[in-house]
C-alpha cells in the first residue's frame, strides 16, 4: 500500500525533505533551508503534537493543575513548542510516553500505539525550532572551592581559608547571591585572609607586603598617586581584567578614608584591599559593563574568556600566561585557545575538572561521609571511602590527560590501587603497601567505572545493594537517559511482608514490584541494568550468591533484544552504544562549562561536538577543546 508523506514516522519526513546527512548537523546551511525545516517541525506540532497533548495530558498538566501533578504544564508550549526552558520538559515526557509512564495506567483515556509514536519521534526534532543562541551569561558567584582557591593564588593563602562558607549545592546552575550573613562571612574571611598574607594588622611591613604592594613611599611622596597604582594591580587580578577609571576611584576613596583616620599607610593600603575582596567584581563572575549597541549576541571579551576558562579547568583564577595573552587580545584566536586548553589540563591544576565536574557527574560526592552497616563492612573506614574516592579522581585525570577515549570510562583494562583497596578487589596478593599506583586488570567484569567499588557503594544502601539505584545511575549518568521519579506510595523492599519474601533473594523480592502496573514500565528498563551488577555487593567486593544465600542471577535483556549474563557482558553491551555514552558526557560537559542547563540551541552545539569528536576517535581532550571553542562558550546574549 502506497504511504504519503503525512502517514510516515517523523524523522523519516526530515530525511526525505533535508537528506540523512542533514539531521543533527550544527547548523543550516541557509535561511531558507531553516526555515523549511522549522516549518515541518511546526507543522507536525500542530497536526499531531498538539491533539496529543490536549487530549492525553492537560487534564492534569494544563494550566490549573501546574502545582499538582510535578510543577509541570503543557499550556504554555503553545504558542513555543522550541523555547529553550521547555526542553527538559520534553525529555521527561518522552520518556514518560516511551515507556507508557503517562498518561497512567489507570488514566481513562490511552494514546494508540501510533499516536505514541508520533509523539516519541517529533521530540527529539523539537531543536529545529529554535534559533542560534549562545544563552545568558551567568552572572555567578564563586563557589566556595573556587573562592578558596582563588585566594590562594591571589594572596598566597591555605584555600582551606574558605571552609567555613556553606556548601554549595550542587547542579547545572549556580547561585547569583549573598544573604546578609554571607556578606559577614565574606568580611571575615577577607580579614582573615590579609592577616595570614601579610601579617598581624598593625605590625611592621613584612616580605609579602613588598611582593604585593611595593615599597613604601618615602616621606613626602604623594601616596595617593602610589595608591592608585597598587589599586590598578591589584584590582587587575581580582577582578580578572582591567579596572575601570571609576572602579580605580572608588577603591582610592576607601584608601583615603583610612588616611582621614590616621592609618599608616600600608594599614590604608590594608583596607583598600580588603575593599577589593569583599566587592561584587572580585565575588562575581561578571560580563563587561559595555556592550556594543544595537547587537543582541556579542562575543566574549579576551578577560571573560580566560577567566571562563580558568575556573572551567582549575577552578581558581587566570594565570599570569592566560593574563598577558587576554591583555594582548590573542586568547580569542582559536589555535590560541586550542593551545591553552592543553597547557591548563597539563598543569596539576586541572586536577579541578574532576572535583567540579567529575564528582558531580559520577555521583560520588558524598562517599567520604557515606555511612555503611558496621557490622555487615567493617572494610568501609573513612581511609578505606577516601582511597576508594582516590580511585575514581585518578581513573578520571588519567583518562583526561592521557587523551583517552570517551568510552573508556565504561570500557578499559586497568585502575588505580592500594593495598587496602587491592582486597576488594580480590588482588591482595597483587599489590602492597598504601601507596595508589596503575593495575592492569585481567577480569573482564572489572574495569571502568560500572566496576569500580566506590560507585557501586554510592548506588547501594548502607545494608545491601539496590538494582534500582544502580539501573538509574547507568541510564542517567552513563546514558544520558531520563528516568521519571518513582511514584510516592511505592513502598520499599524493607516493608514488603517478611513471611511472603522470606525465601526470595533480592532479585525476586525486586521483582514484585513490577507486578504493579504503574511501576512495571520503568523497572522493566531499570532492574535488568542492575541485576547485571547483583555480581558486586554493597561495597564493591564479587560474590556469587546474595545476602539470603541465594544465587546470584546477572542475566538480563534490554530493550531491543540485547542479552546479558555477567558484568562484563553488560559492560560490552552499554560500551557499544558509545553514541549515547558520548553525547551524555558531552551534554554534561559543556552545561557544566556554561554554568546553566542546556537549552534549544545547545542541541545544534552538541551535534557538532559529536561530529568532531568522531573524527578523533571520541577522545577527551578533544571534547574539552570543542566545549571551550563551542559558540555558547565563547559568545553571549546581550538582551
Amino acid at each position: 500500500m502506497k504511504k504519503t508523506i503525512a502517514s510516515l514516522p517523523v524523522i523519516v519526513v526530515m530525511a526525505l525533505l533535508f537528506g540523512s546527512a542533514r539531521l543533527g548537523i550544527a547548523a543550516p546551511d541557509d535561511e531558507a533551508e531553516s526555515k523549511a525545516r522549522r516549518d515541518a517541525v511546526q507543522k507536525v506540532f500542530k497536526d499531531d503534537v498538539t491533539p496529543f497533548l490536549k487530549t492525553y495530558c492537560l487534564e492534569c498538566h494544563g494550566k490549573n493543575n501546574r502545582e499538582k501533578q510535578g510543577d509541570v504544564s503543557f499550556q504554555s508550549t503553545f504558542n513555543r513548542p522550541g523555547a529553550g526552558e521547555f526542553r527538559k520538559q520534553w525529555q521527561l515526557a518522552l520518556v514518560n510516553v516511551k515507556t507508557h509512564a503517562m498518561p497512567p495506567p489507570d488514566a481513562k483515556k490511552q494514546p494508540t500505539d501510533e499516536e505514541r509514536r508520533k509523539f516519541v519521534e517529533w521530540v527529539p526534532t523539537v531543536k529545529f525550532l529554535s534559533t542560534p543562541d549562545p544563552g545568558a551569561f551567568v552572572i555567578r558567584r564563586l563557589t566556595k572551592v573556587e573562592y578558596g582557591n582563588t585566594l590562594r593564588d591571589l594572596l598566597g593563602v591555605d584555600p582551606a581559608i574558605a571552609a567555613q562558607l556553606p556548601e554549595d549545592v550542587p547542579g547545572e546552575g549556580y547561585l547569583n547571591t549573598i544573604s546578609p550573613l554571607q556578606s559577614e562571612q565574606y568580611l571575615e574571611l577577607a580579614n582573615e585572609a590579609l592577616n595570614r598574607a601579610l601579617g598581624p594588622k598593625d605590625g611592621p611591613p613584612t616580605e609579602r607586603q613588598k611582593q604585593l604592594f611595593g615599597e613604601t613611599p618615602a616621606p613626602g611622596s604623594d601616596l595617593r598617586l602610589a595608591a592608585s597604582k597598587v589599586a590598578r594591580s591589584f584590582a587587575r587580578s581580582a577582578y580578572r581584567r582591567p579596572p575601570s577609571d571609576d572602579e580605580v576611584e572608588v577603591l582610592l576613596r576607601v584608601f583615603d578614608l583610612g588616611q582621614d583616620n590616621k592609618l599608616t599607610y600600608p594599614a590604608s593600603l590594608r583596607l583598600m584591599v580588603k575593599a577589593v575582596l569583599v566587592s561584587p567584581q572580585f565575588l562575581f563572575i561578571t560580563p563587561e559593563k559595555e556592550t556594543p549597541t544595537g547587537q543582541s549576541i556579542v562575543p566574549l571579551d579576551d578577560y571573560q574568556v580566560a577567566a571562563r576558562l580558568s575556573y572551567f579547568l582549575w577552578s581558581t583564577m587566570p594565570d599570569a600566561e592566560l593574563a598577558a595573552l587576554a591583555d594582548s587580545g590573542k586568547l580569542h584566536e582559536p589555535d590560541v585557545l586550542r593551545a591553552q586548553v592543553k597547557r591548563l589540563i597539563e598543569d596539576p591544576r586541572s586536577q579541578a575538572l574532576f572535583d567540579g565536574f567529575g564528582v558531580q557527574w559520577l555521583g560520588i560526592g558524598g562517599l567520604k561521609d557515606k555511612t555503611f552497616d558496621p557490622a555487615k563492612f567493617p572494610e568501609m573506614t573513612s581511609a578505606m571511602r577516601a582511597t576508594m574516592h582516590d580511585e575514581v579522581r585518578l581513573f578520571f585525570e588519567s583518562i583526561v590527560r592521557e587523551n583517552r577515549s570517551i568510552v573508556g570510562f565504561i570500557d578499559s583494562d586497568y585502575t588505580f590501587l592500594n593495598e587496602g583497596l587491592a582486597k576488594v578487589y580480590g588482588l591482595e596478593k597483587t599489590v602492597s603497601g598504601p601507596q595508589m599506583r596503575k593495575v592492569q586488570l585481567t577480569d573482564a567484569n572489572r574495569g571502568g567505572v560500572l566496576g569500580m567499588p566506590g560507585i557501586l557503594a554510592m548506588t547501594s544502601f548502607p545494608e545491601r545493594t539496590s538494582a534500582v539505584k544502580r539501573g538509574v545511575w547507568v541510564l542517567e549518568q552513563v546514558l544520558g537517559e531520563h528516568v521519571p521519579p518513582p511514584p510516592a506510595n511505592v513502598p520499599a523492599l524493607e516493608k514488603q511482608d517478611q513471611k511472603e519474601i522470606a525465601k526470595l533473594t533480592l532479585r525476586q523480592r525486586t521483582e514484585l514490584h513490577r507486578t504493579d502496573a504503574v511501576c512495571a514500565n520503568c523497572h522493566k528498563i531499570l532492574d535488568p541494568i542492575g541485576f547485571g551488577l547483583e555480581n558486586f555487593d554493597a561495597i564493591g567486593r564479587w560474590r556469587d550468591k546474595d545476602d539470603s544465600g541465594g544465587q546470584i542471577d546477572a542475566a538480563g535483556e534490554l530493550p531491543g533484544g540485547q542479552r546479558f549474563t555477567s558484568p562484563k557482558e553488560l559492560k560490552a553491551i552499554i560500551a557499544a552504544r558509545k553514541d549515547e555514552v558520548v553525547r551524555n558526557l558531552a551534554e554534561k560537559l559543556l552545561s557544566y562549562a556554561l554554568c546553566r542547563p542546556l537549552e534549544g540551541y545547545d542541541e545544534f552545539v552538541v551535534d557538532r561536538l559529536m561530529e568532531n569528536l568522531a573524527k578523533d576517535d571520541n577522545r577527551m581532550q578533544t571534547l574539552i577543546t570543542e566545549v571551550v571553542i563551542s559558540y555558547p562558550f565563547t559568545h553571549r546574549r546581550v538582551r
